[in-house]
């Protein structure tokens, strides 16, 4: 037995050998266009033969620009089908890490069944040909999954079972769906250019909701109406010839809740939240880039955008910079440093524009653009106009209605008899929702001794606050009083000047007519 068995090995290596042989002759000593013309008629015979049917989904469409949605679909598709069949399988860890995802390894095959036909689902990935270290091993790997039916059943597949696939595939990740909070920085970057920005994400669980919103509840509710008016827009924005995408200003002093209402929105929504930060963007191309991977139902923010970039008021201050480079031409340690501020980014005005309503916007929908600043005056007009910034919503100071949500929030009280001289102070007093939360926070686990210490270290706080805004205005008061009897003073001493000049030039006129000369 041992003995056939060396034979057939025997045999089969000689024949191995054979055909290598015979196959180096062929491509030795074949004229190029006789083997071109065997392979492609052997690759038609192959295929006559062949009863299989191959069709590829890759993983980016559109030069590698954007993800596919199908190969998504697939990938949740086949999760369940890969944790029962396929022998070799990747996790991942979804729903707040409280469940696991499983999907078949690269190289792997499972079977599917779909009204009787009978097919076969592969996983694959190809790897850039060259060895050359890198940090980001990834950059160039093309990822795809490959059906594998009968010739029979085109029809039964083309038509019924890829879109059973795709529909299930989506339902799926409705299921498993974890809102995610992407920031942009340098990794393993667009394909083909590892230096480049992408975005990278962690898991979104900020708790905040409108309900618990520091705002007036009709401000609230304007804005809750405008996000499902958008929301619901599709065919609206269809209709009108318009992007699927809604721009929204925040604006106002620091601590009055800007942040907190981007993630109000992302809660109230259910959309995922891409923070982006303009200064690692190196040039427009690169942010058209950063905007083409964003995913629908998304909120994009650019937070304290007057400090992001030098964006405001780049028309009026052209001239000076030209001014200033021209200055800077004697001094190289200063242009050095000056070259080195443009490397950081070369994000423009024109391109921030093009970013918010040009003709790439319109790649994807359902997304909302939102800016946070705390000097709306320091702002580009053209960056912030009704169509690109739709709705400017002002975060003031905490008023007596915001005061009570709060007081909800931190103590847990809807009233209370101090409520009344609290109201009185907020609406004479600048101080934001953030203040007042710090002095809402409880310390004990007596929460009605500590909710009335909280409320009584918050009057003290508004009346401290109350205080030093009067000296603050009184100190501003005999400033402006000083700065105008300065200007005064000096107008008047000018004005002395000019009638002295006056008087000696009139003097003078007459000496000359009189003609005397001294």
């Amino acid at each position: 037995m041992m003995m056939m068995k060396g034979e057939q090995w025997s045999n089969l290596g000689s024949t191995m050998a054979a055909i290598m042989f015979v196959y180096a002759m062929f491509r030795q000593y074949f004229p190029p266009q006789l083997q071109d013309y065997i392979f492609r008629y052997g690759k038609k015979l192959s295929n006559f033969m062949y009863p299989y049917i191959h069709v590829t989904f890759d993983e980016f469409i559109g030069e590698r620009m954007k993800k596919s949605e199908a190969f998504s679909a697939i990938q949740n598709y086949l999760s369940d089908k890969s944790s029962s069949n396929a022998k070799r399988l990747k996790a991942d860890v979804v729903k707040d890490s409280q469940s696991l995802v499983l999907s078949m390894d690269y190289n792997e095959e499972i079977t599917d069944e779909f009204n009787g036909v009978k097919l076969w689902w592969s996983a694959n990935r190809t790897t850039p040909k060259s060895q050359q270290f890198s940090f980001y091993p990834g950059a160039d790997e093309k990822r795809f999954y490959t059906l594998k039916f009968h010739k029979r059943d085109r029809q039964v597949i083309t038509g019924i079972y890829l879109s059973h696939v795709l529909k299930q595939g989506k339902a799926i990740a409705a299921d498993n769906r974890q809102r995610k909070l992407y920031s942009n920085g340098t990794g393993q970057g667009w394909p083909g250019n590892r230096s480049s920005t992408t975005w990278t994400h962690v898991a979104f669980e900020h708790p905040a909701t409108f309900d618990t919103l520091a705002m007036d509840e009709k401000k609230k509710r304007e804005i809750k109406k405008d996000l499902v008016k958008f929301s619901n827009g599709k065919e609206y924005y269809a209709k009108i010839g318009k992007a699927w995408k809604r721009g929204y200003l925040l604006y106002g002093p620091p601590g009055t809740g800007k942040s907190t209402m981007v993630a109000a929105m992302a809660n109230f929504l259910n959309y995922d939240v891409y923070d982006l930060e303009l200064t690692t963007v190196k040039n427009n191309v690169e942010l058209r880039r950063l905007l083409i991977e964003t995913s629908n139902k998304s909120i994009i923010v650019i937070e304290d955008i007057d400090c992001s970039l030098d964006l405001t008021g780049q028309r009026e201050e052209k001239k000076k910079k030209k001014k200033d480079d021209k200055n800077e031409e004697g001094d190289p340690i200063s242009a050095m440093s000056k070259n080195e501020e443009r490397k950081e980014s070369e994000v423009t005005l024109s391109g921030l524009l093009n970013f918010i309503d040009g003709i790439w916007s319109a790649c994807g929908g359902e997304r909302i653009i939102v800016f946070t600043t705390n000097h709306v005056e320091k702002l580009d007009p053209a960056l912030i106009r009704r169509g690109r910034m739709d709705k400017h919503i002002e975060m003031s100071y905490c008023r007596f209605e915001a005061f009570k949500v709060l007081a909800k929030n931190y103590l847990d009280i809807d009233s209370h008899p101090l409520f009344g001289e609290i109201g009185n102070l907020l609406e004479e007093t600048d101080m934001t929702p953030a203040d007042v939360a710090e002095n809402l926070m409880l310390n004990s686990d007596d929460d009605e001794e500590e909710g009335e210490t909280c409320l009584k270290n918050l009057i003290e706080a508004l009346k401290t606050a109350k205080e030093e805004a009067s000296k603050k205005a009184e100190e501003d008061a005999r400033l402006e009083a000083e700065k105008e009897q300065k200007e005064k003073e000096e107008a008047e001493k000018e004005q002395s000047v000019k009638e002295d000049v006056t008087q000696d030039a009139i003097s003078a006129k007459e000496v000359k007519d009189n003609g005397v000369i001294h």
